[in-house]
C-alpha cells in the first residue's frame, strides 16, 4: 500500500470550539486567537458572553456561533455558516457540555431523565458534532479533534455516575475515530480533573484547593493549563493520534 503523505499545519488558521463562552473553552479560543487562527466561537444559549469572547480574541476574522450540541439543526446551520465564511477547518474542539451532580451512592436521585440529557450533551452532542464538521475538517492539511474528556472516565469519581459514563465513552470515540478518520484527521481527548471554572454548580474553590493539595502536583488546574494542552495536541503532537492527555496534577496516579 502506497503510503499517504498528509501535510501538518504549524498553525491552524481557522478554528472551531464549542463551549467557547466560558470555561475551559473561552480559553482555548484566546489561545488558538493569540497564534493566529480565526476562531467559531459556539455557545448554546450565552450569546452575549460569546460576543463578548470574540470582542476580546487578537487577530480577525472571529466570530461567535450558535452550536447547541444536542439541536441537530443547529448543528447543521452551523456547519453551513462555517462553508460559506471559511470553506474548510483546521481544528474542531469539542469543549461544550453540561453535568448534574448526583452523588454516586444515590442511585435513585439518578434518574433517567437526568442519565439521557447527561449522555445527550457530553457524548451524542460531542459526536454529532464530529460527524457533521469532518467534510470540513477533511479539506483541511493535518487537521485536528481535541475532544474535552474528564479524569472522571478513569477514576469512577465524578460529579454524577451519568458523567464519568458519558465522558468515557467520549474517548472511546476518540480512538476509534483516530483511526477511522486517519490520516486526514488526528483525534485527541485532553482530560482535566477539578478545574477553576463554575462548571460544576454548587463545587467551591476550598473544595477544588482541598482536593488540589492531596494530589501529586499540589495545583488547582486553570481552564489555561487544559487550553495549552490542547494546543500541544493539535500544533506539537503531529506524529500522535487516539490519545486520551491528562491534565489532572497526577490525580490518575
Amino acid at each position: 500500500m502506497a503510503l499517504i503523505e498528509i501535510p501538518h499545519l504549524a498553525t491552524p488558521r481557522m478554528a472551531l470550539v464549542t463551549g467557547g463562552s466560558r470555561g475551559i473553552g473561552r480559553a482555548t479560543a484566546a489561545r488558538l486567537a493569540a497564534m493566529g487562527a480565526a476562531v467559531v466561537v459556539g455557545y448554546n444559549s450565552r450569546a452575549a458572553a460569546a460576543e463578548q469572547v470574540v470582542a476580546g480574541l487578537e487577530g480577525e476574522g472571529h466570530c461567535a456561533l450558535r452550536i447547541a450540541v444536542d439541536d441537530p439543526d443547529s448543528i447543521a446551520a452551523a456547519v453551513a455558516t462555517v462553508d460559506e465564511r471559511y470553506g474548510q477547518l483546521d481544528a474542531l474542539i469539542n469543549s461544550g457540555g453540561s453535568t448534574t451532580p448526583v452523588p454516586a451512592n444515590d442511585l435513585d436521585a439518578l434518574t433517567d431523565a437526568i442519565f439521557e440529557q447527561t449522555v445527550r450533551v457530553n457524548l451524542q452532542g460531542p459526536f454529532a458534532v464530529m460527524r457533521a464538521f469532518r467534510p470540513l475538517l477533511e479539506r483541511s492539511n493535518g487537521a485536528a479533534i481535541v475532544n474535552i474528556s474528564s479524569i472522571a472516565a478513569r477514576t469512577g469519581l465524578g460529579s454524577s455516575l451519568a458523567y464519568l459514563s458519558a465522558k468515557a465513552g467520549v474517548d472511546a470515540l476518540t480512538i476509534a475515530l483516530a483511526k477511522a478518520l486517519a490520516p486526514r484527521i488526528r483525534v485527541f481527548s485532553v482530560s482535566p480533573a477539578g478545574v477553576d471554572t463554575d462548571f460544576v454548580p454548587g463545587r467551591t474553590r476550598e473544595q477544588l484547593k482541598a482536593t488540589a493539595d492531596r494530589l501529586p502536583l499540589a495545583h488547582i488546574t486553570t481552564p489555561d493549563d487544559v487550553a495549552r494542552a490542547v494546543i500541544a495536541c493539535i500544533v506539537n503532537l503531529t506524529s500522535s493520534t487516539g490519545i486520551v492527555v491528562p491534565v489532572d496534577e497526577g490525580r490518575h496516579l
